[in-house]
């Protein structure tokens, strides 16, 4: 597997040079200065290219060209905005990128309620708080309709969390959710964000899957065309918030969209975290079946609670099995290369490390810092390892595995 390193462009607080250091050998990328449906000039996608390519690095994933609103309601304006993400496409393709990333939640892009909890072992990470995220709904946005969106004893929990919360912990639950984490598509006020929800009422899930099939019938084959890949991330969280349809959560969403539109350019990220945030997904299962569309991975892993609540965990120790997905991609690496003669690795990169060490204090974008990163890489890279070792060993001659290391002059 190619590992990653997510990079935010020249404003990103960690340099290229350091991402070198991490052993990562390839860049995941995106113009984040037009992050509101603008069609990605080539000029641009091209400099960008050149900066990361002058640490020594090749830029191999787009993360994200951003789908707009518009595109997920099938608005009228909705023409001129997937005219332009055709335009950014052919722009990556011809700058020689060959995977783009992208997701299709509407209005709240990835959410969180903590940016900063704190873990037994001294350090922070991410969270998400199925009643903090009542609080907020509930009774600081004041969603109109929300009551009916939450059961008896989460709208009770939630209201005695509020009656006994902080005005500057309300404050910066609001600051959390909707002003943007990194990468998200938009940022919002509250009222900004009350009209953008409004827009989306009475849209249901099967609303938006047809919205998403009707988006990729325009662009899926355009992408084949050129030689791009698509690979859409699942919703994270995976659930429905503040009444917005969520459209890529289960093996049955996947199924739907691939089945939708059947190119092999319609393809997946598999994310460890947020499949596995909802406990009847069965990641090993699903790793299997969609293996053959699985274009990029996100390796991060969550610590599931009650109800919806979740934390961003160690990379080993979530509440997934970590070490099983990987073996599965790689085995479907390995049957690339045998089968369909593909010699090119799948990309991989960590995701939402823990803020640890020196990096506290420090100017850094909430998920990724740089030693919570390099510590989720550093156990990545051994978990893939190891299969890569059993499987070129499987495919030694019998005399050879049973003398394994010493015929190498280990001694062993």
């Amino acid at each position: 597997m190619k590992e990653t390193w997510r990079w935010f462009g020249p404003q990103d607080p960690i340099p290229l040079e350091h991402v070198k250091q991490t052993g990562a050998t390839e860049v995941v990328s995106a113009l984040h200065h037009r992050y509101r449906g603008e069609a990605w000039p080539l000029d641009e996608v091209l400099q960008r290219k050149a900066e990361i390519e002058s640490a020594g690095l090749p830029w191999s994933v787009v993360e994200s060209i951003p789908v707009h609103n518009s595109i997920k309601l099938r608005s009228a304006a909705c023409r001129q905005f997937i005219a332009r993400w055709k335009s950014s496409l052919a722009a990556v393709a011809k700058a020689g990128i060959k995977i783009v990333c992208y997701n299709f939640m509407p209005v709240a892009d990835w959410t969180r309620t903590d940016s900063m909890w704190l873990l037994p072992s001294g350090g922070y990470t991410l969270r998400f708080d199925e009643i903090d995220l009542a609080v907020y709904d509930l009774f600081i946005l004041e969603r109109h309709g929300a009551e009916d969106d939450y059961p008896n004893l989460t709208f009770r929990l939630a209201l005695d969390r509020f009656q006994g919360m902080s005005e500057a912990r309300r404050e910066d639950l609001e600051q959390t959710i909707i002003a943007g984490l990194p990468a998200a598509e938009a940022a919002y006020d509250r009222e900004m964000f009350r009209h953008a929800l409004a827009d989306y009422e009475g849209v249901s899930a099967a609303d938006g899957g047809a919205k998403l099939i009707a988006f990729l019938a325009e662009v899926a084959p355009v992408a084949e065309e050129i030689g791009v890949r698509l690979a859409i991330h699942p919703d994270d969280p995976r659930w429905p918030l503040f009444g917005l349809p969520r459209v890529v959560s289960t093996a049955g969403d996947l199924r739907a969209i691939l089945a939708g539109c059947n190119v092999a350019a319609n393809g997946l990220t598999f994310c460890v975290g947020s499949f596995g945030a909802r406990a009847d997904n069965d990641l090993l299962a699903m790793a299997a079946e969609f293996a053959p569309r699985i274009h990029f991975a996100h390796l991060r892993q969550v610590k599931r609670e009650q109800d919806h609540s979740f934390y961003e965990a160690e990379h080993l120790a979530g509440s997934s099995d970590m070490v099983g997905v990987v073996h599965a991609l790689l085995t479907e690496e390995r049957r690339r290369h045998r089968e369909d003669g593909l010699a090119e690795e799948m990309p991989m990169r960590p995701d939402h490390g823990h803020l640890l060490a020196t990096d506290w204090g420090r100017q850094a974008n909430p998920g990724y810092t740089m030693i919570g990163r390099l510590n989720g890489l550093a156990e990545l890279r051994g978990v893939v390892h190891g299969p890569e070792f059993a499987m070129r060993r499987s495919q030694l001659p019998a005399q050879a595995t049973s003398l394994y290391g010493k015929d190498r002059g280990t001694g062993i």
